[in-house]
């Protein structure tokens, strides 16, 4: 069974999200703060965490870091009452995987859980299928049937990022984070090119579209 972490240290919150996890068929792991959580994490193999932000001893920024710098690799999902791009901004560099802004709607934890688990997955697999291509991370090529095309390594990687995520707008300044890395000085602006690389080299395909969202950034949709 499927084990999901639920640091929270709202007593009634915690155990509501524990009921709803149960009912659709994963084993919760309750703490009341981000110490017990990783006391928890040592001890026992956790699937996915769920994380509140605001919480005593270890908040929920900290104790993401701290797993990321620990080797963990399992998905977060971070749980705030805040919804600015700052806090969320803070959230994705300290290494969580998506957020939700409270009041919880559990129907959509439950959503967010299970597509969190399926990218895992994926990225675990190190491979990556949409219609009829396939992109293999370690020979970053990208298969329709038997025919393949390796493309430029940044290529590839932006490629992978925005397909793993469909729909999910990333900002110039994520995507330049995680594959270029947050020391690179390279203009921003690079992204822009390496997008129009990737529409050029895709524009027949039926799979997908890369979509430029005005003011914020880009994100990959299905076609059909």
């Amino acid at each position: 069974m499927i084990s999901v972490l639920v640091a929270e240290d709202n007593e009634q919150l915690r155990r509501l999200m524990g009921t709803v996890l149960e009912k659709n068929g994963y084993r919760p792991v309750p703490a009341a703060d981000g110490e017990e959580a990783l006391e928890l994490l040592e001890k026992q193999h956790i699937d996915l965490v769920i994380a509140d932000i605001m919480m005593p001893n270890m908040d929920g920024y900290e104790l993401t870091r701290r797993l990321r710098e620990a080797g963990h690799d399992c998905p977060i999902l971070m749980v705030t009452a805040r919804d600015s791009f700052a806090d969320k901004e803070r959230g994705f560099r300290a290494g969580t995987d998506d957020y939700m802004v409270k009041l919880i709607d559990v129907g959509e934890m439950i959503l967010r859980v299970g597509a969190l688990l399926r990218r895992a997955k994926i990225e675990s697999e190190r491979r990556l299928a949409m219609g009829g291509l396939v992109l293999d991370y370690d020979s970053i090529t990208v298969y329709r049937g038997e025919e393949g095309t390796a493309l430029p390594q940044k290529e590839f990687y932006l490629l992978y990022k925005l397909l793993s995520y469909p729909n999910k707008i990333f900002t110039r300044l994520q995507l330049m984070d995680e594959i270029w890395g947050m020391d690179s000085e390279t203009d921003p602006r690079t992204v822009d090119v390496h997008i129009n690389r990737l529409r050029e080299r895709f524009k027949d395909s039926p799979e997908f579209e890369i979509v430029t969202v005005r003011g914020l950034g880009y994100k990959a949709v299905k076609s059909g």
